[in-house]
């Protein structure tokens, strides 16, 4: 493998997407999901900065963990969306993933992937990009199979839609990194990893 044998990773985040985005870019890692009160952190923080929450996030998380295995680096991750002037959370049934579907038609909305490495209890990076996504004006049947397609998968995600799957289909405009709409800035963390010696540089 690519890594320095004395240097370990843990993610701190449960994400599926994180992990294939880790694994396929050849990084050996293990995961420890952050056990933190992401309510209690979104209640202190200005909900207007939605790209300072998603690192604020991650810098918990990343936090949490390495207060229990301090020798190891850790990754903490989250990400954030912002539309229409307010911060959008994770949909909590599919009539309410349906809503915000029909809501974000044919307009933008921006996505904030923050990311945070830690070690010995304290943060030694942090940073946050951003993506601009533009729905198109899908009509009410392609929206209707769309969720019948996905199904409850889609209360995961934070926008109700999965880019790397069918989700691709309700947009007709990207405008920034696709591993950012995935959840993580891939390239500042793979750089940082290599500083930290957990990758070759």
């Amino acid at each position: 493998m690519v890594t320095a044998p004395s240097e370990r990773l843990i993610l701190a985040s449960k994400s599926a997407a994180r992990r294939t985005m880790l694994a396929d870019a050849g990084v050996p890692f293990t995961v420890q999901v952050a056990d933190v009160d992401e309510d209690a952190v979104k209640g202190t923080h200005d909900p207007a900065d939605a790209a300072g929450l998603a690192v604020e996030l991650a810098r918990v998380k990343a936090l949490a963990v390495s207060r229990r295995d301090a020798e190891a680096w850790v990754l903490g991750a989250d990400q954030t969306l912002a539309f229409d002037g307010g911060l959008v959370s994770k949909a909590a049934s599919p009539d309410e993933a349906r809503a915000r579907l029909a809501a974000m038609r044919g307009r933008i909305h921006h996505l904030h992937s923050g990311a945070a490495l830690a070690r010995n209890g304290q943060v030694v990076w942090s940073g946050v990009d951003t993506a601009t996504l533009r729905m198109r004006d899908f009509s009410n049947a392609f929206l209707d199979a769309y969720l019948a397609a996905e199904g409850e998968a889609l209360l995961a995600c934070v926008g109700s839609y999965r880019l790397e799957g069918m989700g691709a289909q309700l947009f007709e405009a990207v405008e920034g990194d696709y591993f950012t709409v995935l959840g993580l800035p891939l390239w500042p963390v793979l750089a940082e990893l290599r500083r930290a010696g957990v990758l070759r540089s």
